[in-house]
């Protein structure tokens, strides 16, 4: 049993190495639980949860993405705080992006997005992605073994949304370079481009650039749409709206797919049965995405700020109460899903997962990442036979060693070595 009256979910490393206990140690409490990190309350329970994501009237996701850290600069009191937190919404991390807003702000910006993430622009993709997929396999294919992230899923997925925005491909290997993604190269004369801050200040400087010169200057091109798009009043966005409409896209799409590819990739290697049944019927390679998803939510903690005063399962929760909603632990609440901590191919309510949230902030780039992985595991398939986790790497079957990142948000290995026998 875990003491959750003592561990700081926030800063406990063993606790973000493997949050599964306690989520169950938590939710078997209460659905809705205050944590050791006060004034935090957690959300463990899928209910609850789907609740939270719906009601934007109580709950505000200005600190969607900071959590506990700063918080408001002042103290919230009285039963509504609406109005506290229009007048520090911008001192909070990422206030000017899409994740963070709330009401009618956020429905225009995501307008936006609608226009970009459109069904033809996906299959548009869909049809690139098998090809950057086969690029990448190219380069290890003949060693037998592989680390996912870094010799496939992080370059993949940045490459799949470099080609959903239009990124000119004279630009790719800077943007490769600039997100850590691969070693520059250096400039003939002078030093390699690095990272030199927040790689979102690279994304926005980038592509607020390049909505500027679309707008001057229009062409046949999906960047030229991107500049041109209004919203849903006709009125025009200011080009800094637009670039980091883009550039959160751009970071946030790629992190969730790749995550999203190294968990199924991992699932599937020790499970080789697995890889026989999607060889047999590749229409079950997207409920076993799906099914990924809900075992593994790449998103292992999403927060929101309660406005007002309000009541969740029983428990009250004063305005300006921290709310942490967990995504990984609904997903795994037993009263919605059968032995939740088992992969199950073919449950029959997978889809009722919310690794991408739900309600108006959910993730408008999960029909991508969705496509991402299954595309990436079809060609793993195609390709490769026997692929097993590398025991030089990992350790034994009953004795595995993986890492995970070290971060409250997100859910995904540091890496994941395979083997495999080639195909051909």
């Amino acid at each position: 049993m875990v003491d959750v009256e003592s561990v700081d979910f926030f800063t406990d490393p063993a606790v973000l190495h493997d949050p599964y206990p306690y989520f169950d140690e938590l939710r078997g409490r209460c659905p809705v639980h205050p944590v050791a990190h006060p004034g935090v309350v957690a959300v463990t329970g899928y209910a609850e949860a789907v609740e939270v994501y719906r009601d934007t009237n109580a709950f505000s996701s200005c600190n969607s993405v900071a959590g506990p850290f700063p918080g408001l600069p002042v103290k919230a009191e009285g039963d509504d705080i609406s109005a506290l937190i229009e007048q520090y919404r911008d001192q909070l991390p990422m206030a000017d992006f899409l994740v963070t807003r709330d009401g009618e702000t956020h429905a225009a910006e995501r307008a936006l997005l609608r226009r970009l993430l459109t069904p033809g622009r996906l299959k548009h993709v869909e049809e690139k992605m098998r090809g950057l997929a086969d690029e990448q396999i190219d380069e290890f294919i003949g060693k037998g073994t592989f680390e996912v992230g870094s010799q496939y899923s992080d370059v993949f997925s940045l490459l799949v949304i470099a080609e959903l925005l239009g990124v000119p491909e004279a630009d790719r290997e800077e943007f490769r370079a600039q997100l850590g993604v691969e070693k520059p190269v250096p400039d003939a004369d002078g030093p390699a481009h690095v990272i030199t801050g927040n790689p979102l200040e690279f994304l926005q400087q980038r592509f607020v650039g390049y909505i500027e010169d679309r707008r001057r200057e229009p062409r046949e091109d999906i960047l030229t749409e991107l500049a041109l798009a209004t919203y849903p009043d006709e009125t025009t966005p200011d080009v800094e709206v637009v670039g980091r409409l883009a550039s959160f896209l751009f970071a946030a799409g790629g992190d969730t797919s790749a995550r999203l590819i190294s968990s199924a990739m991992h699932i599937l290697a020790e499970n080789p049965e697995y890889q026989d049944i999607l060889r047999g019927d590749r229409r079950k390679i997207a409920d076993f995405v799906e099914e990924t998803l809900r075992l593994e939510s790449p998103t292992q903690s999403d927060f929101r700020l309660t406005r007002v005063t309000t009541e969740l399962e029983g428990v009250e929760l004063p305005a300006g109460t921290i709310v942490a909603v967990h995504p990984g632990a609904a997903n795994r609440d037993p009263r919605k899903f059968d032995e939740p901590d088992q992969f199950r191919l073919g449950r029959s309510n997978v889809r009722e997962h919310i690794a991408f949230g739900r309600g108006p902030h959910s993730c408008p780039g999960g029909p991508l990442a969705r496509a991402e992985a299954c595309i990436s595991i079809e060609r793993f398939l195609d390709r490769m036979s026997d692929i097993r986790i590398s025991e030089a790497e990992h350790g034994p079957a009953d004795a595995r060693r993986f890492e995970y990142e070290p971060t409250f948000i997100l859910r995904g290995l540091t890496n994941l070595h395979l083997t495999f026998s080639p195909i051909g």
